[in-house]
């Protein structure tokens, strides 16, 4: 694809998403149902532990689905459980089937080590419809990152369950978070997810966000972004790779790569077409974002999600950079409007994460 095609469509995407300021439309809503995890990973955006024991209400969750669906198309908007580790909420499964009988479509974002045979088998039964699971290097490294012994092959072996059972009827993912420490163990990593069968292999980089931050020593420098991105890319088009490989969605990367790396130009859509639910009932943007007081634009358990979702998110529908003097003068702005807004700097008034400064 040209130069010149690619910013065209890109000016389209622009335009796109300057209407949807005006007239959002829910396509993703998540609910973080609990902080609880069985892990400490050292990347965690949100500080999950073992030691976190917030759970989200099924009659809680059940009444914002019926809000939402008494508004919009169920059928049209994913409905993504997420946490902390979403297998360990007590109503884990009674609300991917209530998610499924009001008429959404569901996903879940899990660390896959609690999908033994029967778990894999009840979330299909359940109605869910694609699985994010994370993997994160070789066995030293992987129970390293996410800071549990013996959780690879739990991890491994819940991959493998749940594509036993999925067939045709959930999607199956693996994502890697790449960091210093497994930026070359990437062709291992891919062997053991094509061993495994899963549908599509997801890399992102880590951000500087929750626990990373304590951790800066482990992200990516320029020469790290560049073997990633040559990697992705490679995979991508090559004809030996069956399955489905792709950057996330995090972050714009610039003229020359978008289009190449993933099936679809930058779009942040937090607020947008991206709500979520936090474990204590606050209405969210994006569950990666910082937990600004301001950023919260209000309560499930005092307002009605539709009315918030219609009415408020004001701090989500605009461009940052005219926060920045950096960014104002930037001339590929029009595309990024900041960046992804969980790495932007609310401070500093700067993106955290900038491909066009870091692989100048």
């Amino acid at each position: 694809m040209s130069k010149n095609v690619k910013i065209e469509n890109m000016k389209l995407l622009a335009q796109c998403r300057n209407k949807l300021w005006k007239n959002p439309k829910l396509t993703y809503l998540f609910f973080e149902i609990t902080d609880s995890c069985n892990m400490s990973c050292i990347h965690c955006g949100s500080r999950s532990s073992p030691h976190n024991k917030k759970f989200l209400q099924y009659e809680a969750v059940k009444s914002v689905l019926e809000d939402v669906a008494a508004r919009y198309e169920a059928d049209k908007i994913m409905v993504c459980l997420t946490g902390g580790e979403p297998m360990l909420h007590p109503d884990f499964y009674r609300i991917c089937k209530c998610a499924k009988e009001i008429g959404f479509l569901c996903g879940i974002t899990t660390n896959g080590t609690l999908i033994d045979e029967t778990a894999a088998k009840k979330i299909k039964e359940n109605g869910v419809r694609s699985v994010s699971i994370s993997l994160d290097g070789t066995k030293d490294t992987h129970e390293w990152f996410r800071d549990t012994s013996g959780s690879y092959k739990k991890t491994v072996d819940g991959i493998r369950n749940l594509v036993k059972v999925a067939s045709t009827d959930i999607a199956v993912q693996v994502t890697t978070v790449v960091h210093k420490e497994n930026i070359k163990q990437l062709d291992e990593i891919y062997d053991v997810v094509l061993n495994a069968k899963a549908d599509s292999w997801r890399l992102v980089n880590m951000d500087p966000i929750g626990r990373a931050r304590d951790n800066a020593k482990l992200l990516l420098a320029k020469e790290d972004y560049s073997y990633l991105f040559n990697y992705i890319r490679e995979k991508r088009f090559s004809h030996d790779v069956p399955i489905h490989v792709t950057y996330g969605c995090s972050h714009y990367l610039g003229v020359d790569l978008e289009g190449f790396l993933r099936d679809h130009y930058f779009f942040c859509g937090s607020g947008i077409c991206v709500g979520s639910v936090l474990c204590n009932g606050d209405i969210f943007g994006c569950l990666d974002i910082e937990r600004r007081p301001e950023l919260v634009q209000g309560n499930i358990f005092t307002d009605s999600f539709v009315d918030v979702w219609e009415n408020r998110f004001d701090d989500y529908r605009r461009d940052r950079c005219e926060d920045s003097e950096e960014c104002k003068l930037c001339s590929d702005r029009e595309f990024c409007v900041g960046d992804s807004m969980h790495t932007w700097n609310f401070d500093k008034r700067i993106p955290e994460i900038c491909y066009k400064k870091i692989l100048e």
